[in-house]
């Protein structure tokens, strides 16, 4: 349906207020009712989105926030003006202006309503799409379009939007069928790929799952195997385009299981391809997620799908996590993915969308209460898969699986939590019957536990990082079954009784689980004493561990009140237990003497629990009980507290020196997370203890001073002040006054100046108070006002008497006091409301979480008195600066300027630094508005939004739309100043005058100290300073800031699925953040003034200076600068492109670096390309820089080549739009205003075509100078130019110039061959246009909408329902003449369609207009004889580099074309002529160049022959065919064979067979030659055989009489003959295969009616069956004619090298399942006679790699049982023992791989016959057996293990116990009795020892275990020989694979036990 009618039919909707019926997937929202949204419209019609906001953002501001219909006037005057701009076909800026306006309004949290939304999503579809729009600005539209679609509960799929597949199908078939969409694409229509993927994974949800049937009969018909390439595209499209969302009721057809079979079916005809298998996975675990709400789609204890389904899948899942088994390769053949080709454009991005993401999506939304009532379901398989491969989890096992594994169970417990989370708040719509239980939930847990644990101490970081998630959502599932698991762990761990990391790993996991912990009743209990085991983690010498325990600390912290309960206030009833009665222990809870009993008992159970422990507090304390021990552990918290300060001291006193700032060294690290910890800790603390800890503070600061601790102490002295102002600042601030004047008046610290930026030893103490006095007094709110007047004093003070490296903190202190009072922002840190502490706290205020509805947060807001004290100190400390600044650059300054000493310097920065800094201070006073008076409006319309070229006509479009073109809309921030008040002047004057003083500075300086660059740093940083900081203090980027810092505290809370579940102190941190992006979006840019304006000119002054540090200062300061003040670009261009010219007429290198930098490399170079005032002098600038003789400029050249080349890009002439869509969004104009809005457009679209016009006359004008200029210039300079005239006057209207045609015709032969390819590009180029424009009908349009007619395609109505007709297609290709021609593989393969699209033999002739054929002349003219024979000798000449050393496309392309015009009679050469210089080419063809150019060639003849007329075609054909032939049959040799094949590869690929019939008919009739011994000869012509068969793939009909050739003669004796042919036959065989159904529907219902995983492909024909039955004889014969050991080649030897080649080719392919029915009985055993065929190594290799293939091919359900039985039966009766071991290695793989396809008795059977191998005659096959047995074991479901498990056990120490060794040994050989019993104690030896060694990492050991270890300790260690030797490697082995965790190992054994190992494992010390 067209969007269009779409949209009608929603108008219509709103008019009848019928309303949609209500939607399925989602909760039901408003009705389309109201109209226009009437004032009396009821609140539940207007919500705006399915789900309403969690925090309430508006509500928490300190101030009162605009009203809503402020807001939605502001969105819709956005509207407004983006209509405008779409409809006067203004994008960039006017489209792209708008949508960044409406990006600023929606991320300030303001709700779109929903219908506006829905055109908004509409719009932006369109115009993301739109033919002919710039791609970059259709990238900006694109991510708004992803913006708007983000979160799924905007809108609902069908019910509010449905969008159309169509555009996206055709974007993307541009990049994956080009034969289809036409010929070329247009160069500036080249879109992103990814960005087209991204694209469909939003818009995907919004596609209509009635289309489903649409998007098959569209895409099916390309899929295609004998050209792999399609069925990879169409898998891709299948993936990106499939609706999944939910069908409609009344539609069977769209149920899932309709089509399901058809995609099982695509599936198994791809095999081996992970790309495959990763596209299925993903669009198949999307379906489960959508249709998991709809309860009219059957669902089962399979989810969606049916059991072959289920086992298939996660079969791929095996194969899809890569895990090594055995000896076996990898489940996938690289060669199938390989053929994929243009089809990896469509894979999404692997780093977003990770295959394990689509596995546990896939597993997760198909779990069902059906689950827990069926034997076998979704979830027994996903027990199988994890515990079949559960040792690949463990640490000490750890490869390129570990990541995945870990982000699997990362995953599944996300996506679980997501399930469980939204179904029960709601959120997801799931009938009862699916809905996830508590059963389920526990089952979940259970399964993932163990591989959990593993895997957060695994060795990877990634990996751990995914365990500690998964760790911490389980807990919060289950915490009865995970937490004693995790303390079991962590005890140790923290105790140190192992190693460091698994240390840091348990604390890791301990602050992802300290929210579950306080929140569970009886773990909290531990908290106390689990704190007081991670302080020593606090420690100087390991900084990673401190840095996890601080971060442990605060995780505790936030959720826990650090209050003694037992001290606490009593509540109002006194503490009573339930019963109402008193209990005894009432006034007993002091001390921690219950709590540390209670520890102590627990630790111990858990250390002596076997296994997983598993305790239910609920049931085991009661409430009461549990409350008295939390209390009583309250007590323990003092004592924590006093030794984490001791432990934080400690590492302050020994943190090294921070060598530089913001390094990311660990000890700045731990620097930065003192603070996190302490400001939540500091919160916790009840009142006594924040006493203790201040007073503890207090003294440390005022009795140490630790240079390099000073920024941390600072943090957590601001901590303590934050938390309680009054009280902290009482403690601290004297002590620092007295300090500071004691260091000054006493020690004369900052008496002096300082050289460099170390601090002297003397300075050090000011220094230390200094930054503690800094962090004292910011973001304090206003306790700070009661000790104003000596801040003041102190301020003035020390500026007078300090000087030298302590002035930087001086400033410092005074801009953190300016920013603690006139900022707003939040001073609330507790974990509890007031009223709750007041009424005392109880055991029940432990985690518990706040309403993030019901906050009351406590703001700072300026008062007035704290405002004047501000606008005081401003004016004071900027008075004495400015004055100081005067003095100082006037004649006479109060320094001394001249001398070494640079005095002068330092007070100069040490001025405009504070300058700097309290600007910065004071900034949220500036009013951004300040210079807009509020009457007349600025003209600030030639900036950006048009940037008019000062012409008079257009002058005059300046003033008259300005009012409207630029509302940046200004919120309420609580701004505190109102416009005239004494305050508000004055401080904007200051402001001016500093800008005036910096200005001065500038010009002195650059006259008088052009080289002092530390000032120049400092003045540039000011200036940035006094740009940027209005409004709000950019210069510190505070908003990032405090959001990174908010993100990465709220890790360890964030739950999938729970919206905002964040402790207290964080929900206010959230509503801070809201109130700096408020700030942040008003501090828009402003208009300049002309202030601005000199200082701006200032800064591109010194972007160019000669020194490097100053030049990057002031480019960094001009970007930021520019970003801030309207029009302020091109004002500064033309001072700096004046000054480029100039330094590249004087080649003053550090200049133009300058220049370039700052013109090319920031957000100037987006301008002046726009700009066309200044875009040519650039251009022109810059081909002369290529000439700068100095390796940094080129590099830099270099770099901006592309983006110079991207200047002269043809503008948008037209943009194809929908009407209707653009129109929808009109709805925000008043009818009133609607012909003013009409008249702006039609003005704007004018201006617009004016401005076109005007900049395309420049660029033709500035390519013709540039043409003359490459006549003369150096090579260097020529091919930067070239490039660029190529861009600027290639144009679809005029082609080219005539100038431009004859430069690059000419050049194609020029002397220097880079400029050669470059204009040869050019060239063909060149002729593409002009044949892409006769294809298009000479139109601009159509050429757009890619509808191209190309005369000789015509469109064949195919007879698909004739059951003969494909039979009858396919014997069309067995002879020479065709009525037309069909050139692409796929109509037919898969699936008929109506028509086909297909060729005439004889094309009409191309019809030219008069531009096309004037440069067609033109060329011509130039083409003459000697224009050949130069470029034939130069396609002759050696390649200069190795790599292009082949056949180049790019030669054959010019000259197809070339020979067009010589054909068509233009040229003066003849066809004559072309045959001489080809001749004289080829000479005696003895040199490999004369070949590759010969071949280059003939290529181009031959591809120029289809178009041409038929008795051209006929001379072409007659003049080629027989000097190729002569080639063939005896010119190629080894050096030149490559160039041929390509050439045929040319010549025939995609092309219909019959066109290059000669070729293929001369071809298919070679026949070995048996007698030659040429095998070069031979192998080469076979070779082209296989390409020619290749290339025709499935239309290729003439195999019969090369097969029954290569059948007769399979035994050739050259090698190189016997392999072509071998792969030739494969090829063959590929090709045959085709399905050719009548249509898609047929296709779809044989699918179903086969089965639910759709009909068997590759079923082979009874020929085949025979053929391959009869080769395999014929070896058999063959094999028992050689004599053993006979070292020559024989028929058998050779024959079966062919085809084991042969069988390697098919097997790695995708058709390899068409000879599993051959495994079983025809190949193993052949397989393995060959590999003992020891004379010929060759083989046997060949034979062995093949052998290993076979289980990795994947084997349909129940397919595999004859050869399982073949297996076993060749393990036990072979006579051969290496077959009996190599039998083992398949048995191994297959068992593996095929664990969710096998039934029950082919595993037992499989086990039978592997412990039965155990007692194999041959000691490598026990062992091998031994080794195989362990694997299979390790991979069984749990059930089956356990059983094999108890019954292997039996048999095998029963075998040992009844054959006991005699008692003594008698002399002499042993007799057969004797073998026989060793034999037998060895296999049971070796049986005991899999069954060990198939458990190497349970920990602590089940009780059979330890039984097993010890009963071979007992009865066979001191066997002798084999036996005993195997004893000893187990333990050995058990004891090596247990060091980790042999603590708690040791606790499974008995003591006698223990005894019997160690008399074998360690030698006992009294022995």
């Amino acid at each position: 349906m067209a969007v269009s009618e779409r949209i009608s039919q929603l108008m219509g909707a709103l008019e009848t207020a019928s309303g949609v019926d209500s939607s399925r997937a989602t909760s039901p929202g408003g009705d389309w009712r109201q109209t226009n949204g009437d004032a009396n419209a009821t609140d539940e019609e207007k919500q705006n989105r399915s789900r309403p906001r969690t925090f309430p953002y508006f509500e928490y501001l300190p101030y009162k926030a605009e009203d809503a219909n402020e807001r939605i006037d502001n969105l819709n005057t956005c509207l407004k003006h983006l209509y405008i701009a779409v409809s006067a076909g203004d994008f960039a800026p006017g489209a792209v202006h708008w949508t960044r306006e409406l990006r600023g309004w929606i991320q300030l949290k303001f709700e779109i309503p929903r219908d506006t939304r829905i055109k908004m999503v509409n719009l932006y579809y369109e115009l993301a799409l739109a033919p002919g729009l710039d791609y970059l600005v259709a990238e900006r539209f694109a991510s708004m379009f992803m913006t708007l679609t983000k979160r799924k509960h905007y809108l609902r799929p069908g019910k509010d939007l449905t969008l159309d597949w169509r555009p996206l199908f055709r974007e993307l078939k541009t990049f994956v069928l080009p034969s289809e969409s036409g010929g070329s694409s247009p160069p500036s229509i080249k879109r992103n790929i990814r960005t087209l993927t991204k694209l469909c994974t939003f818009a995907q949800y919004y596609f209509d799952p009635q289309e489903i049937p649409a998007i098959l009969e569209e895409v099916l018909p390309f899929f295609s195997t004998s050209y792999s390439e399609g069925a990879f595209v169409v898998i891709g499209l299948l993936n990106l385009l499939m609706p999944t969302s939910v069908p409609p009721e009344d539609r069977e057809d769209l149920q899932p299981q309709e089509y399901l079979p058809l995609y099982f079916h695509l599936w198994s005809l791809v095999n081996r391809s992970k790309l495959a298998d990763a596209h299925f996975m993903d669009v198949m675990s999307r379906m489960a997620r959508e249709l998991l709400p709809a309860s009219h789609v059957p669902f089962s204890q399979y989810g969606l799908f049916t059991s072959e389904q289920c086992s298939l899948v996660f079969t791929s899942i095996l194969r899809l996590l890569e895990i090594p088994v055995g000896q076996a390769t990898s489940p996938y053949s690289t060669t199938v993915d390989l053929g994929a080709g243009l089809a990896v454009m469509l894979d999404r991005d692997q780093r977003k969308h990770p295959s394990t993401h689509h596995i546990a999506r896939i597993i997760v939304m198909s779990f069902s209460p059906a689950c827990m009532e069926h034997e076998d379901s979704v979830f027994s398989k996903l027990e199988g898969l994890i515990q079949a491969i559960e040792t690949f989890y463990h640490p000490s096992n750890s490869g390129n699986w570990t990541r995945s594994l870990a982000q699997l169970v990362f995953y599944l417990t996300d996506f679980f939590l997501l399930r469980w989370n939204r179904e029960h708040n709601g959120e997801m719509n799931v009938p009862e019957d699916r809905k996830l239980n508590d059963a389920l939930k526990r089952r979940f847990v259970l399964c993932l536990r163990e591989v959990t644990f593993m895997g957060i101490f695994s060795k990877s970081e990634r990996a751990v990082l995914y365990s500690q998630s998964a760790l911490q959502g389980l807990a919060y599932l289950e915490p009865t079954l995970v937490l004693p698991g995790a303390l079991q762990r962590i005890y140790p761990a923290m105790q140190g009784l192992v190693e460091v990391h698994r240390t840091i790993s348990s604390i890791k996991a301990l602050q992802m689980l300290s929210k579950i912990m306080a929140r569970t009743k009886g773990y909290r209990c531990h908290v106390t004493t689990l704190l007081g085991l991670a302080i020593p983690g606090i420690d100087p010498n390991d900084l990673d561990k401190t840095v996890q325990t601080l971060s442990y600390i605060q995780g505790v912290c936030y959720t826990v009140p650090f209050h003694d309960l037992t001290q606490e206030k009593k509540g109002v009833n006194g503490t009573t237990s339930a019963a109402g009665t008193a209990t005894p222990m009432e006034g007993v809870d002091v001390g921690t003497g219950l709590a540390v009993e209670w520890i102590t008992q627990q630790v111990e159970r858990l250390e002596n629990a076997q296994g997983f422990a598993e305790i239910d507090y609920d049931q085991e304390l009661s409430d009461h009980e549990e409350q008295m021990i939390l209390r009583s552990s309250t007590t323990g918290l003092a004592e924590f507290l006093l030794s984490f300060l001791g432990r934080v001291f400690t590492l302050l006193e020994n943190l090294p020196d921070a060598a530089r700032v913001r390094s990311g060294s660990p000890e700045e690290n731990v620097a930065n997370y003192l603070p996190a910890a302490f400001t939540p800790l500091l919160a916790a603390l009840s009142p006594e203890l924040f006493d203790i800890a201040l007073d503890k503070v207090a003294n440390f600061i005022t009795n140490h001073v630790i240079h390099q601790a000073r920024d941390a102490i600072s943090f957590i002295c601001n901590s303590f002040v934050k938390v309680n102002p009054e009280k902290s600042l009482k403690r601290l601030l004297p002590h620092l006054f007295a300090g500071i004047r004691t260091e000054i008046e006493d020690n004369g610290a900052g008496s002096t100046r300082t050289t460099g930026a170390e601090v002297l030893p003397r300075d050090r103490g000011l220094v230390w108070y200094l930054c503690i006095l800094g962090m004292c007094v910011v973001h304090v709110g206003e306790a700070v006002m009661e000790w104003k007047d000596e801040l003041f004093e102190l301020a003035e003070y020390m500026q007078k008497n300090v000087r030298g490296a302590a002035t930087i903190h001086v400033s410092n202190f005074i801009h953190h006091l300016l920013l603690n009072i006139t900022c707003t922002y939040t001073n609330d840190y507790s974990i509890y409301e007031d009223d709750e502490l007041e009424n005392g706290l109880t055991a029940s205020s432990w985690g518990r979480q706040v309403d993030v509805k019901q906050l009351n947060i406590k703001w700072h807001k300026p008062s007035a008195e704290e405002i004047d004290f501000a606008v005081k100190l401003f004016e004071s400390q900027v008075t004495t600066s400015i004055n100081a600044l005067t003095a100082l650059i006037s004649a006479e300054p109060p320094v001394k300027r001249e001398g070494t000493g640079k005095d002068w310097s330092d007070e100069l920065s040490r001025n405009i630094t504070l300058l700097r800094l309290v600007i910065s201070g004071i900034s949220v006073l500036f009013n951004i508005r300040h210079d807009q008076p509020h009457e007349g409006v600025d003209d600030e319309e030639d900036s950006d939004a048009m940037e008019t070229e000062g012409i008079e006509d257009d002058a005059g479009l300046g003033e008259a739309e300005d009012e409207d073109v630029k509302p940046t809309f200004q919120y309420e921030t609580g701004y505190p100043l109102k416009r005239g008040d004494k305050n508000y002047e004055l401080l904007h004057d200051l402001r001016h005058k500093v800008g005036l003083t910096l200005h001065d500075v500038h010009c002195f300086l650059n006259e008088k100290q052009e080289d002092d660059v530390i000032c120049f740093n400092q003045l540039y940083n000011a200036y940035r300073s006094w740009f940027i900081d209005v409004g709000i203090e950019r210069s510190a980027h505070i908003l990032e800031r405090v959001t990174r810092l908010l993100e990465s505290d709220e890790v360890a809370f964030k739950f999938q699925g729970l919206r905002k579940e964040y402790p207290r102190p964080l929900l206010v941190r959230r509503a801070y953040v809201y109130h700096l992006q408020r700030l942040r979006h008003n501090a828009s840019t402003r208009p300049k003034i002309d202030l601005d304006k000199t200082l701006l000119l200032d800064l591109a002054q010194s972007s160019i200076s000669l020194y490097t540090d100053i030049r990057r200062t002031a480019q960094t300061a001009s970007e930021s600068a520019i970003k801030c003040v309207l029009g302020a670009k091109p004002l500064i261009i033309p001072p700096l492109l004046d000054a480029l010219v100039k330094a590249v007429g004087e080649n003053d290198y550090p200049r133009i670096k300058g220049a370039m930098f700052t013109l090319l490399f920031g957000s100037l170079a987006k301008t002046i390309s726009r700009d066309w005032r200044f875009t040519p002098t650039l251009i022109k600038a810059f081909i002369e820089v290529t000439g700068a003789d100095k390796p940094s400029v080129q590099k830099l050249a270099a770099n901006a080549t592309f983006q110079v080349m991207d200047m002269g890009k043809a503008m948008e002439r037209m943009v194809i739009l929908d009407k209707a869509v653009v129109e929808a969004i009109a709805f925000v104009i008043d009818p009133s205003e609607d012909s003013t809005v009409q008249q702006k457009v039609v003005k704007r679209r004018d201006f617009i075509k004016k401005k076109r016009a005007r900049i395309e006359g420049k660029k033709a004008n500035l390519s013709k100078e540039l043409i003359d200029m490459t006549k003369t210039s150096h090579w260097k300079k020529v091919s930067r130019t070239a490039a660029i005239i190529v861009n600027l006057t290639m144009r679809f209207d005029t082609i080219a110039s005539d100038e431009m045609i004859t430069l690059v015709a000419n050049g194609a032969i020029d002397q220097h061959p880079s400029l050669r390819g470059l204009y040869a590009g050019a060239l063909v180029g060149l002729f593409g246009v002009i044949q892409t424009r006769a294809l298009a009908d000479h139109s601009y349009e159509k050429y757009l909408l890619m509808e191209e007619e190309v005369p000789d395609k015509i469109s064949v109505s195919t007879k698909a329902d004739d059951p003969t007709w494909t039979e009858e297609y396919l014997s069309m290709f067995t002879k020479a003449d065709a009525k037309y021609y069909v050139d692409a593989d796929y109509p037919g393969w898969l699936v008929w369609t109506k028509t086909m699209p297909a060729f005439l033999p004889n094309p009409p002739e191309m019809d030219y207009d008069e531009v096309e054929t004037h440069v067609r002349k033109k060329l011509a003219a130039i083409l003459d004889r000697s224009w050949f024979s130069n470029y034939f000798a130069f396609m002759k000449q050696e390649p200069r580099d190795a790599g292009a050393d082949r056949f180049r496309m790019s030669s054959a392309m010019l000259l197809t074309h070339a020979f067009d015009l010589v054909f068509a009679g233009l040229t003066s050469t003849t066809f004559e002529d072309i045959k001489d210089l080809t001749q004289a080419v080829y000479g005696d063809g003895s040199d490999k160049h004369q070949h590759r150019a010969t071949s280059e060639i003939m290529g181009a003849l031959l591809t120029c022959a289809p178009d041409l007329q038929p008795k051209h075609r006929q001379e072409t054909w007659e003049y080629v065919f027989p000097i190729i032939r002569g080639i063939f049959d005896d010119g190629l040799n080894p050096d030149n064979s490559g160039y041929w094949t390509t050439f045929l590869h040319v010549v025939l690929q995609a092309k219909d067979p019959r066109r290059g019939w000669p070729l293929v008919d001369w071809l298919s009739s070679f026949r070995l030659d048996m007698d030659s011994n040429a095998a070069f000869k031979e192998s080469s012509k076979i070779y082209l055989l296989q390409q020619c068969i290749t290339d025709a793939g499935w239309h290729f009909r003439l195999e019969k009489p090369i097969l029954e050739n290569f059948m007769q003669h399979l035994d050739h004796p050259y090698k190189g003959v016997r392999e072509a042919m071998g792969q030739t036959i494969a090829a063959i065989y590929r090709t045959r295969y085709y399905e050719s159904y009548s249509n898609v529907a047929a296709l779809i219902k044989a699918q179903k009616e086969a089965s639910s995983i759709g009909v068997r492909p590759y079923e082979p024909t009874p020929e085949f069956s025979k053929m391959i039955t009869e080769v395999f004889e014929r070896l058999e014969v063959w094999r028992g004619e050689r004599p053993a050991g006979q070292q020559t080649p024989s028929p058998y030897t050779n024959g079966g090298k062919t085809v084991l080649l042969w069988l390697d080719s098919t097997l790695s392919s995708h058709e390899c399942t068409q000879l599993v029915q051959f495994f079983p009985n025809v190949f193993t055993e052949q397989l393995l006679h060959m590999m003992d065929i020891k004379e010929d190594p060759e083989l046997q290799s060949l034979a062995y790699h093949v052998f290993r293939h076979l289980p990795n091919i994947p084997h349909r359900q129940g397919e595999d049982a004859e050869f399982i039985a073949a297996l076993i039966r060749i393990g036990r009766t072979a006579t051969s023992w290496h077959q009996r071991l190599r039998i083992l290695i398949n048995i191994q793989v297959i068992y593996f791989r095929r664990i969710f396809l096998m039934s029950e008795q082919q595993q037992l059977a499989m086990y039978e016959c592997v412990s039965a191998m155990l007692q194999d005659a041959q000691l490598e096959v026990r062992m091998g057996a031994a080794t195989t047995l362990s694997g299979m074991i390790r991979c069984s479901p749990v059930a089956l293990r356990d059983r094999m498990v108890v019954k292997l056990k039996e048999q095998f120490t029963t075998t040992l116990t009844k054959n006991p060794l005699p008692r003594r040994k008698l002399p002499g050989t042993p007799t057969a009795e004797q073998s026989k019993l060793v034999l037998t104690r060895h296999a049971a030896v070796l049986g005991l020892g899999a069954l060990i060694q198939a458990f190497p990492y349970t920990s602590p050991p089940p009780a059979w275990y330890t039984d097993v270890l010890a009963s071979l300790a007992r009865k066979a260690a001191a066997d002798p020989g084999m036996v005993g030797k195997s004893v000893k490697s187990i333990l050995a082995d058990f004891k090596k694979t247990r060091q980790d965790t042999w603590h708690v190992d040791v606790k499974a054994f008995e003591q006698e036990q223990l005894e019997d190992l160690e008399g074998v494992l360690w030698k006992s010390y009294f022995a």
